[in-house]
């Protein structure tokens, strides 16, 4: 057993590392790469003329590094600090991404990238693993609950840089003639140095926690590896657990993939046909700043009321608003704002609803080895986003935007049921007034 990975353990620089000055930052790197895998690489694709269809089902399949990455997070409890691994980790990533705009001249662009995205993403989904680890070994319960909202917040604060300043960046430089290409490879130059100038900082920033240390060298042996995995899959309730991971999200997963295609297609086929630019402030910065809100509001009510008597209302918030995407592919509004209105109606429930996930997902983990339980509970969650991910720009290519959007409603009725059936101890995730 790993006893030092007590969460009551002291950090031995509390008081001289405020959580501010590392939370942020960490999970604002954390979200970069994972936003440009999934979210920003659609962007892309669909400006080279990437058909719905490949472009669902191939960067659907970038989901599977963050589906098995449980197989490996055993390794890092028991090698290095999970300190090392993250920042280690970082500096990888920002090679990587300036690795993958390098195949985007290339005759066969769309395969080679694809292939440097999933370096990218094996890479990324480890140091998810490592920085996962560091928050909840540095960090009590009430302030994980607390923090839970601004982790949220910086994660989507990366995905208003990616998809709004970024996006809006490509459209600008493909406007002054300098083609497609040219673009989104100024884009990644500019990625990868910011990702490279937050490492350096975090080499600096990051805690160092008492309880942040290898296994014992005795200990690191193959026993103990599958003993990690034993002990989760003991856990009381594991059918409930798991099928609130795969398929609390499950409409979402469909949603996601399709929200950007949907909102830059023409109106003949259903779309809204937005500019890059109007994608990026629309859904990239005003949908995400009220995602942003969400999220802090869903962190700050867990740690005042505890997740038990917050979660039907996140629940209802993370479904309710899916209606704006059916709206709008009824009604096609000509209005850009009548747009990033409805986009933040949506963002902003979805901020909530994820917080609940994301704080039951602490809960399930929690004991000597929650490292690499959390890491087996984001695995399940990432599997339940890639295979839903996978089908729907085939499914959405075969019915068209307004009924897929009906589908996503129906798609709700999983994710309800299994939210009825997890269970949530009295005050978890509440601060105390002694605490």
């Amino acid at each position: 057993m790993l006893a030092s990975s007590d969460p009551s353990s002291a950090d031995s620089t509390r008081g001289t590392r405020s959580p501010w000055s590392w939370v942020p930052t960490l999970y604002f790197l954390q979200g970069l790469p994972y936003v440009f895998v999934m979210s920003l690489s659609t962007v892309m694709y669909k400006n080279f003329g990437i058909s719905n269809t490949e472009m669902a089902l191939f960067t659907g399949s970038l989901y599977l590094p963050w589906v098995i990455k449980p197989l490996w997070s055993p390794l890092v409890e028991m090698f290095a600090t999970k300190r090392l691994w993250t920042v280690a980790t970082q500096f990888v990533i920002a090679a990587a991404l300036a690795g993958v705009a390098l195949t985007l001249p290339l005759p066969d662009f769309f395969r080679m990238s694809i292939a440097a995205l999933w370096v990218m993403a094996f890479v990324s989904a480890s140091h998810d693993i490592a920085a996962d680890g560091l928050y909840l070994l540095s960090l009590e319960k009430h302030q994980q609950a607390a923090f839970v909202g601004v982790r949220s917040t910086f994660y989507r604060l990366a995905n208003i840089f990616c998809m709004g300043g970024l996006v809006a960046l490509a459209d600008q430089l493909h406007k002054s003639d300098g083609g497609w290409v040219f673009a989104w490879q100024a884009v990644m130059a500019l990625l990868a140095g910011s990702f490279l100038l937050v490492s350096a900082y975090h080499w600096w920033r990051l805690p160092r926690p008492v309880a942040d240390r290898p296994l014992p060298r005795a200990e690191r042996n193959w026993p103990m590896f599958f003993h990690i995995f034993a002990e989760f899959f003991r856990k009381p309730g594991l059918a409930v657990i798991l099928g609130f991971l795969l398929l609390y999200r499950f409409p979402e997963a469909q949603l996601l993939k399709l929200a950007v295609p949907f909102l830059l297609d023409s109106p003949q086929v259903g779309g809204l046909g937005l500019t890059n630019t109007e994608l990026g402030l629309a859904y990239g910065t005003v949908g995400l700043l009220a995602l942003t809100l969400g999220g802090l509001l869903g962190g700050w009510a867990i740690s005042r009321v505890g997740l038990k008597r917050a979660l039907w209302p996140m629940v209802a918030a993370m479904h309710l608003p899916n209606l704006v995407f059916l709206a709008m592919a009824w009604s096609h509004p000509g209005s850009l704002w009548i747009v990033a209105s409805a986009l933040a109606v949506e963002q902003f429930g979805y901020g909530l609803g994820f917080t609940a996930f994301m704080m039951y997902m602490v809960l399930v983990a929690d004991g000597p080895h929650k490292t690499a339980h959390y890491s087996i509970c984001t695995g399940f969650m990432a599997l339940g986003m890639m295979i839903p991910g996978m089908w729907s720009g085939w499914l959405q290519d075969h019915i068209g935007y307004l009924n897929f959007f009906i589908w996503i409603l129906i798609a709700t009725i999983p994710s309800v049921l299994m939210a009825s059936l997890i269970k949530v101890p009295e005050n978890f995730g509440r601060k105390e007034p002694d605490a």
